[in-house]
Parts: C-alpha cells; structure tokens; sequence
C-alpha cells in the first residue's frame, strides 16, 4: 500500500497549489486528476473564455478604426483558426502544471480518486494510504430536467464547437452567460439571452448591470427577461424552444448556463463525517477542515465564491497551514475585487448600493456616466459608468463598480489601495493620469446621492 502525507483529489486551481506548496515544504504528495490539469479555469472557463472575449472584440475594432482613417475592407472570421489556436494555447498551459507539480516533487496520478476511509483513497486499481485528504474537484455545469435537453449544450462543451452557428440562445443569468452572449454576438451570431428572473447578475450593482444591458442590446442582443423555457425539439430548421413569449424562437445552439454544482460524484464521500449543504457544498471551518478531522476541502466544492484566485488562495492557505508551520494562515475574503468579461466589461469591488442600503449604513454616491474618449472619432455609441460608495461615518470606500473597457485592469489596482484603507479624502488628493478613464474614480467630488 502506497503511503503519503497528503492526497489531493482534484488538479484545478486550489489543488495544485496546495499540493505544490505542501510538496516544497517536504510532505511526500499525490495529486489525482480524471479529466485535465488545471481545471476548469484553464480548460473550460477563464482563460479561453477571455481568449474568446478578445477573439469576439476584433469586428468591433475593425470598425472603430474607420473613425481614425483606416479604411477596412474584406474582413473575414474563421471559426476553426480562433478555435484550434485556443486548443494548442491550453495543451501549452496543461503541460506547465505537469512540470510545475514534477518540479515540486508532487507525485500527479491520472484517474478519478474515490474516499474509501478517512485516511484511504482509491484510484486506477491502487489504495493510497494517507495522513490527510483535500477535496478540490471544484463544480460542474447543471443541466435541468426538461424535454430535449440532450439538444443543448454546457460551457464544457461550447468552446469546441465543429462550426460556428448561425443563432444561438444562451439560458442564464450569470457570468458565463452573460459573457458568453457578448462573444458570440462579437462573432456575428445572431444572439439571444434568456434569464427567467427580472434581473441579470443579480448579486451585483443594480445600477452598472441595467447599463451593462443597455449596452448588450445596443450590440445587438435579444436580452429577454422574465422569459421562461419549457422545452426543447428539433425540427429541420433548428432547435426549436418551447417559451413563454408569444413568438417564436428556432436557433442553431443552446448553451445552458444556469449555474453549476460541486463535483463530487463518486467521490466517496458517503464513507467519511463529511457534511454537505442543500446544494451539496462541502461544510469547511476557517483551516478548510470537513467535519472528517483528517479530509479538508477547498475552492469551488466547498461553495465559497467562485474565483480562481480564491481557490488559490485557499491552497495556498491550507498547504501553509498544514506543512509549512503556519498555524494562523486563513483567507480574508472582505473587498474581494472581480470582473465580467461582459463587452463591455464590469469591475466590482465591496458592497453594491443595494446592500449597502440593506444594511442601513449612511453613505455618499458618487457616480459618473460619459462616452469613452475613443470613441469620439469611432462614432460608437457606447457609455460608460463609474460609482463609488463612501461610508459618512468614516470616508471609507465601500464599493467601487464601474462598466468600461479594461475594467478589471483598472480596478486591480484600486482593489491594493481600497484593502490598505483608503478613503474618499485620500483618493481626492490623488492626482490623476489624464487622458484616461481610470481618473474618474479619484475625480469624483458632488455625491450623485445619498443614503439612506
């Protein structure tokens, strides 16, 4: 029987940070992975995702560069190009996490690991005897029960698609959807977005996330709100949807993107204490320890939020905690600062004014709405939106949300000096850099409003 320190299940982010880490500070390491290295940022989520994003703002730019005297004739796309190109970039990346694990002295076996016991894990025919176990097999694509579903498709489906449909309808109202429903609009697919609440990215600012869909329609998209599915068929037209609107839709693809679940399907973990929520998210405590003293959890299976760098941190925090002698390493989840890859983009940092409100704090708005200076001369018709929150008591930065080109590489940088504790004040003696849009934030002087 084989004997480790550590056996992680699970080669996404978190996992192989930890095992990383742990590998380095000496702990003899298996990391199991049934499906690719990296995980689901890698291979079907944020990066190609975002080579997607840039792939999809091309035509815009050809466009826009007629305002600046350059005359664009004959553009033409190629699906397979963006595609196969996209497939090499990930095939580079997942050989980087096999030499980065080798490198570490992480032993990586291929195979899906199941739980047999607190201290045993089984893959591929062997029994890996262990002092601890970490659960990182992140989250999976729901698919709902309804007629044809077996028609559509996930997000781990969609970025290989064999030919680039004509129309397609993107069901969701979160990240991937709404992102998803930019690039293939940007790819000249005729696109419709369904969500059956009234609101899109309901966790996020009311007031970007209605100028974001402004936005969205403005580029072409059929933004249905309230709209709900009852099915799908297929006719010799297309995949025809069973809805609630009185008109008729027919496209070429359905991507489902209606959130995802923790992937622990025969896992194992009916042979342990663990215990899971409604949804099936693993219960951790602040070192990510399961109710299963020897097994830990991190990143998306455990229902935190659902950012790669979370689940990094998370690694990283556990692998220190655990063989590093780091006894007080946690993670501070407060001003978490992320972006939609949206077109155009959201950043998001702290608390939106409707949870701000919430909470009944009194503060100042601040916000700022203009054409962005591009496109003056491209003649595009695009605004963007900038807001601060600004607690009265204190003149801390409660929120920052903006809708712009770059927002995430605009907001990085606020994200250090909003964690350090700046405030308004500080910001207002910040001298901007001119012509650019990130100035907004520290030009800000009338409060828009107030609350409560």
């Amino acid at each position: 029987m084989d004997q480790y320190d550590f056996v992680v299940i699970g080669a996404g982010s978190g996992g192989v940070r930890a095992a990383r880490v742990a590998a380095q500070a000496g702990a003899r390491v298996a990391i199991l992975e049934d499906r690719y290295l990296g995980g689901t940022c890698v291979n079907v989520g944020c990066v190609p995702k975002k080579l997607y994003v840039y792939g999809s703002s091309f035509w815009e730019s050809w466009t826009d560069a007629r305002g600046y005297g350059w005359q664009t004739t004959d553009v033409q796309f190629d699906w397979p190009t963006l595609r196969d190109n996209k497939i090499q970039e990930i095939n580079r990346l997942n050989g980087i996490y096999d030499q980065l694990l080798a490198k570490a002295g992480a032993e990586l076996i291929l195979g899906r690991g199941r739980i047999t016991s607190p201290h045993h894990v089984e893959v591929n025919g062997r029994v890996l005897q262990t002092e601890r176990i970490l659960v990182a097999t992140g989250g999976w694509p729901n698919r709902p029960e309804m007629p044809g579903i077996e028609l559509t498709k996930t997000s781990n489906e969609i970025f290989d698609l064999e030919r680039l449909p004509d129309s397609i309808l993107v069901v969701g109202g979160g990240y991937i959807a709404v992102e998803f429903a930019g690039i293939f609009a940007g790819l000249g697919v005729r696109t419709t977005l369904s969500y059956r609440g009234p609101h899109l990215l309901k966790e996020f600012d009311r007031e970007i996330v209605e100028a974001l869909v402004e936005e969205l329609t403005r580029k072409g998209i059929d933004v249905r709100l309230n709209h709900r599915l009852f099915g799908f068929s297929e006719g010799s037209d297309g995949i025809r949807v069973e809805h609630s609107d009185p008109d008729s839709i027919v496209v070429s693809e359905v991507l489902m993107a209606v959130g995802r679940s923790p992937h622990t399907d025969g896992l194992g973990l009916e042979n342990t204490q663990i215990k899971t929520r409604a949804d099936g998210t693993i219960i951790v405590d602040a070192q990510f320890q399961t109710h299963e003293p020897s097994i830990y959890a991190v990143g998306d299976v455990t229902g935190t939020v659902a950012l790669t760098p979370v689940a990094l941190a998370e690694g990283m925090a556990l692998a220190k905690y655990l063989f590093a002698g780091a006894p007080d390493a946690q993670v501070d989840y407060a001003q978490l600062p992320t972006t939609i890859f949206s077109q155009p983009n959201i950043g998001t940092l702290g608390l939106s004014e409707e949870a701000v409100r919430a909470q009944g704090i009194a503060a100042r708005v601040y916000t700022s709405r203009f054409r962005p200076m591009k496109h003056t001369l491209s003649g595009r018709d695009e605004v963007s939106v900038f807001k601060l929150i600004v607690e009265d008591a204190t003149d801390a930065i409660l929120g920052m949300h903006l809708l712009a080109p770059d927002a995430g590489e605009i907001l990085q940088g606020f994200a250090v000096a909003v964690k350090a504790g700046a405030t308004k004040a500080q910001f207002d003696a910040t001298i901007g850099i001119h012509p650019t849009a990130a100035e907004e934030f520290v030009t800000l002087r009338e409060p828009t409003r107030r609350i409560p």
